[in-house]
C-alpha cells in the first residue's frame, strides 16, 4: 500500500487510492506503508475526539500532543486517521 501526503501538512498522509480525497488533497510524491511504520500499528488504539481537517491534527501538537496509537475521525474526508509516532505522522487508517 502507498499513501501521499495531503497537501498543505507536513505529516498527513492519505490512501493514494482513496476515493474520498481529491488530487488536489494530494501531494506528488509516494510514501510506502514500510516508510510510515504503518507494520507498527497497535493493536490497541486510543479513540480520541474526531477533527474538522488535517491542519487541526498537525495543532494537536501545541496542546494536546499525540501517542502512538492515538486514532482520530477527520471529519471532512470521513476517515480514520492513527498517530504513528516512529514516523511522527498521522496514516489514514482501515481497520479491513
Amino acid at each position: 500500500m502507498a499513501y501521499k501526503k495531503m497537501a498543505g501538512t507536513c505529516a498527513v498522509f492519505i490512501d493514494e487510492h482513496d476515493t474520498k480525497s481529491s488530487a488536489q488533497e494530494r501531494d506528488g510524491l509516494s510514501w510506502s506503508a514500510q516508510e510510515l511504520h504503518v507494520q507498527d500499528i497497535p493493536a490497541q488504539l486510543t479513540r480520541k475526539e474526531p477533527m474538522q481537517n488535517s491542519l487541526l491534527l498537525e495543532g494537536l501538537e501545541d496542546y494536546d500532543p499525540p501517542s502512538h496509537g492515538d486514532v482520530r475521525l477527520m471529519q471532512c474526508m470521513a476517515s480514520d486517521f492513527v498517530y504513528i509516532a516512529p514516523a511522527k505522522a498521522w496514516v489514514q487508517y482501515s481497520s479491513r
